[in-house]
């Protein structure tokens, strides 16, 4: 009976040093908690895969083919030669990669294009986020003086003059008794627009959990960019986009980089607390989008994080913390959509034809002196 007793006693050990033994090999095999890992996540979110939900505008086929048609359709410009694309090409990061975009006329705007890639994903559009969405953006540089300087009646002039957009609207808005509207001009852009995501970034997998895809400098970058403060106005899926901010917090730039007679978000609210303020910019894909800031005066990425250090945070970077922190923004470029050129309705009789041009830049340049910000 003893004998028994000691056995099962012994059995008992036995079994406990195994468990005891299996438990501390899976403790040893299991990863310690990625804290910087962690964090990211709790700030930031990766790009989905698949096309976002536009609230009151289904995206449908019928209605982003449309929408990619008017995008690259130059007549819908008051001179024949301008569409969004001149602006936001899609060929070069979804901006124009000049300091201020060229207009009707030759005139230049008085804001950096901003980009169009993931534009869906933000609260607002604009440098001051006067417009609520998509919808509402897709109509200002069309009907702008400085931008396409068309009118309502003239793109419907247009579209209506061609029996094939005649038809692509009422598939894309079926059961409207006349589907060719100026709204669904903007309703068939914005469903376009939302197509234009950039997922798959590196960053975007050091998200969803591959811990490797960064190298060392990249995730010191992103520790600085957390620690350093960068992240309280760029978080969230797009990096920024969600808020307004002044631009100069801490200390305003010159006025080489931040242009005195450009209040910002004053221009819309008329409210002095927002003087000099604007929306904070995306940063996905920002090493395809210089140049930077809304005045597009800066050109290298590192010499934008450096400012930004300054102006916003109050914080002299050293040359190893704005590598650092450059080489991790590098990492937020993802795939760029593959766009296929639309092949566009031939014109008939009934087209409306270009309107003259204005001759020269100094007369451009009177053209636009009262015109306000369009960006």
């Amino acid at each position: 009976m003893r004998g028994a007793l000691l056995a099962s006693v012994a059995i008992s050990v036995i079994f406990g040093l195994t468990a005891v033994a299996q438990d501390t090999a899976e403790n040893e095999n299991t990863p310690p908690v990625d804290e910087l890992h962690q964090t990211a996540n709790e700030l930031f979110e990766p790009i989905p895969s698949m096309v976002p939900a536009v609230e009151g505008n289904a995206v449908t086929r019928e209605k982003t083919e449309l929408g990619k048609m008017l995008w690259f359709d130059t007549r819908l410009s008051a001179s024949g030669v301008l569409s969004c694309n001149s602006c936001h090409n899609l060929a070069m990061g979804g901006d124009d990669n000049l300091e201020t975009s060229i207009g009707h006329g030759w005139q230049r705007g008085p804001r950096n294009s901003p980009t169009v890639y993931n534009a869906i994903f933000n609260i607002a559009q604009f440098w001051d986020g006067r417009a609520e969405d998509l919808r509402t953006q897709a109509t200002g540089p069309i009907q702008a003086a400085v931008e396409m300087a068309a009118t309502p009646e003239l793109v419907l002039s247009v579209l209506n003059s061609m029996p094939e957009y005649q038809e692509r609207f009422a598939l894309a808005f079926p059961g409207e008794e006349d589907a060719v509207t100026f709204d669904n001009v903007a309703r068939a852009l914005e469903a376009f627009e939302a197509t234009l995501i950039t997922p798959g970034s590196r960053f975007d997998q050091y998200l969803e959990g591959n811990l490797n895809v960064l190298n060392d400098q990249e995730k010191q970058g992103l520790q600085l960019f957390v620690d350093t403060g960068c992240a309280s106005c760029h978080a969230g899926v797009n990096l920024g986009g969600q808020d307004y901010f002044p631009f100069g917090v801490v200390e305003r730039p010159g006025s080489d980089i931040l242009p005195p007679e450009d209040k910002g978000r004053f221009a819309v609210t008329q409210t002095a607390s927002d003087e000099y303020v604007f929306r904070a910019v995306p940063l996905r894909n920002v090493d395809q989008t210089a140049p930077y800031f809304h005045s597009g005066k800066v050109w290298d990425l590192e010499q934008a994080v450096a400012i930004m250090g300054v102006s916003q945070l109050g914080a002299e970077l050293n040359e190893e913390e704005v590598s650092a922190i450059a080489a991790f923004l590098r990492t937020l470029t993802g795939e760029q959509p593959r766009v296929e050129l639309p092949l566009l309705p031939v014109s008939t009789g009934s087209t409306p034809l270009p309107a003259p041009q204005v001759k020269n830049s100094l007369e451009a340049d009177d053209a636009v002196q009262d015109q306000t910000p369009l960006r």
